[in-house]
């Protein structure tokens, strides 16, 4: 069985899509977005409610409390049982979300690189990013010309394992390049036009506000989660901590949220074009003037071709 995997910057529309893709094709969908594992963390997170679910069966959401870490191993274990389950149905497993480090390791596979030190990679988190992304530019130039000098989080996992290691990150990812697949699959990387995107991200943030984000923070905060969403650097509820601290207004709160959404998304398109321009199995689409209509068969075509190909070739 192939997995369609359908990812894309925040606010593209891939929840609403991968519900339309399993009412057609019989299947379920199989989140990849590293912050709707945490559970209470709804509005902010933009999980699909039950009813935007639309019977819909959806697997890894909600599987961790929010004060837990949850790393991309966890995630490729449960994941891979997640899919054999679908499969065990006789259904068509719907791979969605825009976390590549999820993405990428349930596809192609975790590097040989040494496992995560917690203690190790607190200490460097806090430390200055420009110092940081200085000394990963002295042991090993090769990864620091490929990502953003302000990528702390990839800053530090590649001086966390030269550190445990001795070796660079940009050796482990050269090794790691001629491993096989892990599953088969047709890949879609949703993408719109820069203003209609931020407009999107813009109107997500008022929805969010209208559904009650800050009773929702308020109670993670009330629940002894306070830490937990700081630590997470959540988008959405980092930025209201202030506010209920009576240090910020709700405005400068809310246009907070908005800004980082939008620096993220750009984030995540520069990783995204980064990642794709060297991979098969994997077409950009500008949804920018799709109707649904088009957009499903678009996607629905592709992915049924490939998979006639692939058992009649």
């Amino acid at each position: 069985m192939r997995l369609i995997v359908i990812t894309g910057t925040t606010a593209t529309g891939k929840t609403e899509l991968s519900v339309e893709l399993a009412k057609h094709l019989n299947g379920e969908v199989i989140s990849a977005d590293s912050m709707m594992v945490y559970k209470y963390m709804d509005i902010g997170t933009a999980k699909p409610s039950e009813e935007e679910r639309q019977g819909i069966t959806h697997h890894l959401i909600d599987v961790v409390e929010p004060d837990k870490n949850f790393s991309v191993k966890e995630f490729v274990e449960e994941a891979d049982k997640a899919i054999k389950t679908v499969v065990g149905k006789g259904k068509t497993p719907i791979l969605t979300g825009g976390t590549w480090l999820y993405i990428q390791a349930l596809l192609y596979g975790l590097t040989d690189a040494p496992p995560t030190d917690w203690n190790l990679r607190k200490k460097l988190l806090r430390e200055d990013t420009q110092s940081l992304y200085s000394r990963l530019k002295e042991v090993d130039p090769a990864y620091a010309e490929k990502i953003h000098q302000n990528d702390k989080k990839r800053i530090v996992r590649a001086l966390e394992v030269y550190t445990l290691s001795g070796k660079p990150f940009s050796y482990y990812l050269e090794k790691h390049r001629f491993k096989e697949n892990r599953y088969r699959f047709t890949g879609f990387v949703l993408e719109r036009e820069k203003g209609q995107l931020m407009d999107r991200i813009e109107k997500r943030v008022d929805n969010m506000f209208e559904k009650g984000l800050v009773e929702e923070v308020q109670r993670l905060v009330d629940m002894g989660y306070k830490s937990a969403v700081t630590a997470k650097q959540a988008i959405g509820y980092k930025e209201l901590l202030p506010y209920l601290e009576g240090r910020i207004s709700l405005e400068e709160a809310k246009n907070q949220i908005i800004k980082n959404t939008k620096d993220f998304a750009k984030r995540q398109l520069r990783t995204f074009r980064s990642k794709f321009s060297r991979k098969e199995n994997w077409e950009r689409l500008d949804i920018t003037y799709y109707t649904k209509e088009k957009l499903l068969d678009t996607i629905i075509k592709k992915y049924e071709m490939e998979d006639k190909n692939e058992h009649t070739g």
